[in-house]
């Protein structure tokens, strides 16, 4: 059995910070990371827990390469 989250390692060196620039339906959201746009989801956990989170907030988002669709893993 393995001491550590095998999703959280996978994911690691695809985690991006970026900057909130627009608010979407459907709690996406349009995140600024660079120079690029992607459009981030906010996932079940942060919706159970409410947490949420508005334009102009730096986040912290998951971004598999080749895709320009993500998830915000945390609020900054």
């Amino acid at each position: 059995s393995s001491s550590y989250n095998t999703k959280e390692m996978r994911d690691r060196d695809n985690i991006f910070k970026g900057l909130i620039i627009d608010a979407l339906p459907n709690l996406e959201y349009k995140v600024q990371i660079g120079e690029n746009m992607v459009r981030c989801y906010t996932p079940g956990k942060m919706k159970v827990n409410k947490i949420f989170v508005i334009v102009g907030d730096n986040v912290e988002a998951v971004v598999p390469p080749g895709s320009d669709i993500g998830r915000i893993i945390k609020r900054l």
